[in-house]
């Protein structure tokens, strides 16, 4: 490989939110942050943004609108227009601000579980009735949208919080299935806010599909939130972007910050700009090397973790792992106290999700290795 995946860093006292929240002794594989250096050539470009030391109120320039265009179009075959971005600190005020514009106080917003954190706390921030539709296991370790609730839960409008890839089964929609969802969304005069922020971290030849870029009618119904922050580990530099295909409806989202959410990082827009025009070579390599952390832990858990059930991530570069079969009780608590390794508690992604935990496997495999070990060890000592 041209770069170097396996260089562990130490993270500790860099104030990272990652590597803070435990104990030095504690490994921390919990929120979606992986231990790798950002690609060379973002940091480079940051260097040399640097050099002209004014660093104040930013806007996006067209050369930032036209990288991610150009982007959108090789990946996905995507064709978006520069004037359809609308650039934010995060995906979080995204998905807020489509809910402040859009959804009536008497209208359902679906999330489907287990999701992530922010998605299904989302709809209580505005007094939203939230549904949390379920999804249906697989007999080959898949999990279903089940479209009859999902009609049934948007009869009278209202939105759909989707997560694609999903966070945290690690589940890519299928085009059969996306567009089956998508039509449910607008024969009900949903919306569809679609957060695809881990669009280009999918496996085994599979390629995202953004929500919108199924039809016009779609597109016209669609709030897509995307950033280079999870493929190009850059998520500290707060930026992000909607893209919203209708002018009507883009200028309807946008005047719902409400002067709750502001500018973008001038760094960040930079880093967005370089990441995707010119690290390509790097994201091949990552996803290379992710794959086979995939590949990697998904053998161990099933061969020493016994009890342990783990469905294959099809994308992003988080594990969601089933304890259920171990009566741990609180499985985040016990890998903790007993491993000394931080994952997300299960329940943080749904209320039937207690014997569940999130594990982030985006770091070198010395330290995947470390995790499961240590998992390993505390299981055999119960």
């Amino acid at each position: 490989m041209t770069f170097d995946f396996d260089q562990v860093f130490d993270r500790h006292d860099t104030g990272s939110t990652k590597w803070s929240r435990y104990a030095a002794d504690v490994l921390p594989m919990w929120v979606a942050d992986m231990d790798f250096a950002a690609p060379p050539v973002v940091i480079e470009a940051l260097q040399q943004r640097l050099l002209h030391p004014l660093v104040g109120y930013s806007v996006a320039q067209n050369d930032l609108r036209e990288a991610i265009v150009a982007d959108l179009w090789a990946k996905f075959a995507w064709r978006v227009q520069p004037q359809e971005l609308i650039f934010l600190p995060g995906v979080e005020s995204g998905f807020n601000m489509a809910l402040k514009a859009l959804v009536q106080p008497q209208q359902n917003v679906v999330v489907q579980t287990p999701n992530y954190p922010p998605l299904r706390h989302a709809p209580g921030h505005w007094g939203l009735n939230k549904i949390e539709l379920e999804f249906t296991p697989q007999a080959d370790g898949t999990y279903a949208t089940p479209l009859d609730t999902l009609r049934e839960s948007l009869s009278g409008g209202g939105a759909l919080l989707l997560s694609n890839p999903h966070n945290p089964i690690g589940k890519v929609f299928g085009r059969e299935e996306l567009q089956a969802v998508a039509d449910i969304c607008v024969t009900q005069d949903a919306w569809i806010i679609s957060d695809e922020i881990h669009a280009e971290l999918c496996y085994d030849g599979r390629v995202h599909i953004p929500t919108a870029s199924l039809s016009p009618q779609i597109a016209a119904r669609t709030i897509t939130l995307m950033s280079a922050s999870k493929a190009y580990n850059i998520a500290g530099l707060k930026t992000s972007f909607m893209i919203i295909q209708d002018a009507a409806l883009r200028e309807r989202v946008n005047h719902a910050r409400c002067g709750m959410v502001d500018s973008v990082n001038p760094l960040g827009m930079e880093a967005t700009r370089v990441a995707y025009s010119e690290a390509g070579p790097w994201l091949k390599e990552l996803k290379q090397y992710l794959q086979a952390n995939r590949d990697y832990l998904v053998d161990a858990v099933r061969s020493r973790l016994p009890g342990v059930q783990i469905n294959v991530p099809q994308g992003t570069y988080l594990a969601w792992l089933d304890c259920s079969a171990l009566d741990l009780g609180d499985p985040q608590k016990f890998f903790l106290e007993q491993a000394r390794v931080g994952l997300s508690a299960g329940l943080d992604f749904g209320d039937h999700s207690q014997q569940f935990v999130r594990l982030n496997f985006g770091c070198p495999r010395a330290l995947l290795e470390e995790g499961i070990a240590r998992m390993e060890r505390a299981l055999a000592s119960r």
